[in-house]
């Protein structure tokens, strides 16, 4: 047998399963309720399909028609806060030669992967500040800036083609992200009542240098009853844009139950972030989401964050606004704050004026 055969590829969720569910040992030395009853979804997941929105009404057609696309992203985006898009402009040639790619990239064996340096350093995988198993998730990620992509110091080991197709998909996905978030900016800014048209690069701060491509894979997990594939959460950013397999696994909250999301060929699933709910006003909404485990086999997904730079005034679509004034750097710092001292994220309820978090 080759020698490479023994060289561990996943990464060591299945340690760190096993140490967090010590933890579920009460004082008297029972066991706690199943970690399945701490994370599941509390009953039956129905599947349901995403509101569906044909991107090309919007860049292709008439007045009417745009009009019309530009209303049904928002109505999605006020009601569920995720929505899927056909006939977006990234091709399927693309996004499976992405897929390709991806599948290469996490054969790599593991210690590679964590400490080889690969695409900036921006290998991660599990939950290294979990606590508990409901704060672990059984995945592993590339999150790399875009600036970084093509960047001279930027290293893809042997993966020589990678380079090319990463920076094709953050293109593409990018030209979604925009056009997406535009019209969703112009529906609040540009009705009548005065309002002021969006600006003509919305949301202000975002650029190539801005925003992340995160390559995920979700490695087939034997404990998929009682484990996540990614902890339940919302987007810091303004807008997300995913390509997923059809594996499935993608939950989201929908009038306070779960509900799993059919995955459809040729769609991309667009979500809001935080951000856009602030800039918004609340009026579109950042929903928790998550990524359940899968028992038997691998999910791989790409998405696309639309992010400001760190620097940049989130604002706000008019006053009265519920929030304060803040950067997108002050909100990831609170964030990555509370996570520490908390082991959560706590988000957008820190920002109120008048806010009740302390």
């Amino acid at each position: 047998m080759p020698a490479f055969a023994d060289i561990a590829i996943d990464p060591p969720l299945a340690d760190s399963y096993r140490a967090l569910a010590l933890l579920r040992r009460d004082g008297d030395g029972g066991i706690a309720p199943p970690a399945v009853q701490m994370v599941g979804s509390g009953g039956a997941v129905l599947e349901r399909d995403l509101p569906m929105v044909d991107l090309e009404r919007l860049t292709r057609g008439g007045a009417g028609e745009r009009k019309a696309c530009a209303g049904a992203m928002a109505r999605a985006a006020s009601e569920w806060g995720f929505f899927q898009l056909t006939n977006h402009g990234v091709s399927r040639e693309l996004m499976e030669e992405m897929r390709r790619e991806q599948a290469r990239l996490f054969r790599l064996p593991f210690e590679t992967k964590e400490k080889a340096g690969l695409l900036n350093g921006s290998y991660r995988w599990g939950n290294p500040t979990a606590t508990s198993l409901r704060h672990l998730s059984w995945s592993e990620a590339f999150h790399v800036p875009l600036a970084s992509i093509s960047g001279a110091d930027c290293d893809f080991g042997d993966l020589t083609s990678l380079r090319g197709v990463m920076q094709e998909v953050a293109e593409a996905m990018s030209r979604v992200a925009n056009t997406v978030a535009a019209a969703l900016a112009e529906e609040l800014t540009g009705r009548g009542g005065g309002g002021a048209s969006a600006a003509p690069w919305f949301p202000a701060g975002c650029d190539e240098t801005t925003c992340f491509l995160r390559l995920n894979r979700y490695p087939a997990c034997p404990f998929a009853a009682d484990t996540f594939g990614l902890v339940p959460h919302t987007d810091s950013d303004f807008l997300t844009v995913l390509c997923q397999d059809q594996v499935g696994g993608l939950h989201l909250m929908k009038n306070s139950r779960w509900v799993a999301v059919r995955p459809r060929p040729d769609a991309l699933v667009v979500n809001i972030g935080d951000l856009f709910q602030a800039w918004s006003n609340n009026r579109y909404k950042s929903v928790e989401h998550k990524v359940v485990a899968n028992a038997k086999t691998d999910r791989l997904s790409v998405a696309y964050f639309l992010c400001p730079s760190y620097d940049s005034l989130v604002g706000t679509c008019g006053e009265p606004s519920p929030y304060r004034a803040f950067t997108f750097g002050e909100y990831r710092k609170k964030v990555q704050e509370d996570v520490s001292t908390t082991g959560k994220k706590i988000g957008l309820p820190n920002f109120l004026k008048h806010s009740s978090v302390q």
